[in-house]
């Protein structure tokens, strides 16, 4: 015959298993875990769709840019561009914007 305690240590034990384990309740049916994976796909491929826009789009700019740059460095610019021994006008000096006149 068992002793009462070891029953008692036995269905302690055991429900101590089943709560570790947790309540069956709480694990999703198999719908709604696939509709949450079909989600989860989804999502990534819009983010891939997006990630392939920017990507387009940092190379459209950059090939304006280059084309920019090699305007600017046109021989034609040059001249313009050259300020070696004239008079650089500082458009940001701050005259004929109210400062340092007499009120």
């Amino acid at each position: 015959m068992t002793r009462p305690s070891t029953i008692s240590l036995g269905l302690l034990l055991l429900l101590i298993g089943y709560t570790a384990a947790g309540p069956e309740s709480e694990l999703q049916p198999r719908a709604v875990r696939s509709s949450a994976c079909q989600d989860h796909s989804a999502l990534h491929d819009r983010l891939d769709v997006v990630e392939k826009h920017v990507e387009d789009t940092v190379q459209k700019l950059e090939a304006e840019l280059s084309v920019l740059l090699d305007a600017i460095e046109a021989p034609e610019w040059s001249p313009r561009l050259d300020t070696a021994g004239k008079h650089v006008v500082d458009i940001l000096d701050g005259q004929g914007l109210g400062e340092g006149r007499d009120s």
